[in-house]
């Protein structure tokens, strides 16, 4: 496969996570009001960021495989990690850290297939 596609997929991973963590930081604030919601920038930054990376996959997806390009989503898991650790200061314990490490393997053996 093409390594532009693989590129876009893993930058729409990386831009998915992003929004995952505006996500959380504009949940922290949340109201359910319409005034609250469209002034809550967290929460408007993450939906920006996934409808973002969606149209990056879904153009991905049209040009390649999907037994390939799927997988490739699951590096979110490991950037949305590094970001929750490194930004909201969660901890992040070795048995996370060897699942991830798992995870980048699995990953990688998929994509080389």
């Amino acid at each position: 496969m093409e390594l532009k596609l693989i590129l876009l997929t893993a930058l729409s991973a990386f831009i998915g996570s992003i929004g995952q963590i505006e996500f959380k930081r504009g949940s922290e604030v949340l109201r359910f009001d319409i005034q609250a919601l469209l002034s809550n920038y967290h929460l408007l930054a993450g939906l920006f960021l996934y409808a973002l990376s969606t149209l990056i996959y879904i153009y991905a997806l049209s040009k390649g495989r999907i037994s390939i390009i799927y997988p490739l989503i699951a590096t979110s898991y490991i950037w949305t990690t590094l970001f929750a650790s490194t930004f909201l200061k969660e901890p992040v314990s070795l048995t996370n850290w060897v699942g991830l490490l798992l995870i980048l393997l699995g990953v990688t053996l998929v994509s080389r297939g």
